[in-house]
């Protein structure tokens, strides 16, 4: 197997010019089988086999950015601050009415185009996950008014796409649900914000990123639309993302239409191993990516520091 040196630039792992981008699948496959350990209990519900592996760490698996700031999750009183609500929709593809919550930015106006963010929850969770676990809104809030994000919408759906989409019983059934989620994503809510929001409609201004499930959705669905998404993160995917090679079968597409592809994973949890191998698949086709990998579990201060470096960095 050839040597592929890499470069950090700005958080993203990338090949310097001269690189070869041949690679060596079964190297490949071999990372992605690479195992993982069990973790805190105290978590949302994710499929359990994963978290039973032992974890194990590689060079590559470090940080890429610093914890934030103290405070930066804190609501602030005096700045601006923008407007949450929950909003139904029709969606043909559940064939039903289903709700999803938007935050739109402070000073919103019908008079301006935004740029929007789909973030999608986890397997145990719903359209109010991410604003209960890691409140979207007081960190856009906050970055808007300190000059580190562009004004952008924030599109929380329901990623359970059936009739009864509440996370009760046996959640781990609902799976399929997930999967489905592809086509009311794509045909149903990114229509129904477009109608009701003033939006741009290009990909350019299109990103889409989840937590856990959401992160498998996220890497699932975006690199199989990049028509769609220029923007993508998932953050501790789950056994729900597809196989890497499926995901990503021209590295050069992928490269050349992507803005951004962030996967990150704490160092604590035992899903790790699903990025690893993302991580080192990207890398042998050197396809640039950030890869952070952080001390936390699988839990929300995972999720909530990493849509904060998320949030900086997308339509930038």
């Amino acid at each position: 197997m050839r040597k592929i040196t890499m470069i950090l630039l700005g958080g993203i792992i990338c090949c310097p010019a001269s690189a070869t981008r041949a690679a060596d699948a079964a190297a490949t496959n071999a990372a992605a089988a690479a195992p993982a350990k069990s973790v805190s209990t105290n978590l949302p519900p994710e499929p359990r086999a994963a978290f039973g592996r032992p974890i194990v760490l590689g060079p590559d698996d470090k940080r890429a950015f610093e914890d934030p700031p103290a405070g930066f999750a804190t609501r602030r009183d005096n700045i601006p601050h923008g407007k949450l609500e929950m909003i139904e929709y029709d969606s043909k593809t559940v064939g039903t009415t289903r709700k999803m919550q938007v935050y739109v930015p402070p000073g919103y106006s019908s008079e301006k185009k935004y740029p929007v963010l789909y973030l999608l929850h986890g397997i145990g969770g719903d359209e109010t996950e991410w604003e209960r676990f890691c409140t979207p809104d007081v960190l856009l809030d906050n970055l808007i008014a300190d000059g580190k994000a562009v004004p952008m919408i924030i599109v929380m759906p329901n990623g359970r796409a059936q009739k009864n989409d509440r996370a009760a019983g046996n959640v781990f059934a609902t799976a399929p649900a997930f999967a489905k989620f592809e086509r009311d994503l794509l045909d149903d809510v990114i229509p129904a914000i477009e109608s009701r929001f003033s939006t741009y409609t290009n990909r350019e201004n299109r990103a889409l990123a989840g937590l856990s499930m959401g992160g498998g959705q996220s890497l699932n669905f975006g690199l199989a639309h990049l028509d769609t998404f220029a923007w993508i993160g998932g953050f501790s995917s789950a056994p729900n993302t597809k196989p890497p090679a499926e995901l990503v079968p021209d590295a050069a597409a992928v490269t050349n239409q992507l803005k951004l592809l962030w996967l990150s994973c704490g160092n604590k949890d035992g899903l790790i191993s699903i990025s690893q191998g993302m991580h080192a698949y990207l890398k042998e086709r050197c396809v640039p990516h950030v890869w952070n990998v952080d001390g936390n579990a699988h839990d929300a201060t995972e999720w909530r520091n990493n849509l904060y470096w998320f949030l900086q960095r997308i339509f930038q």
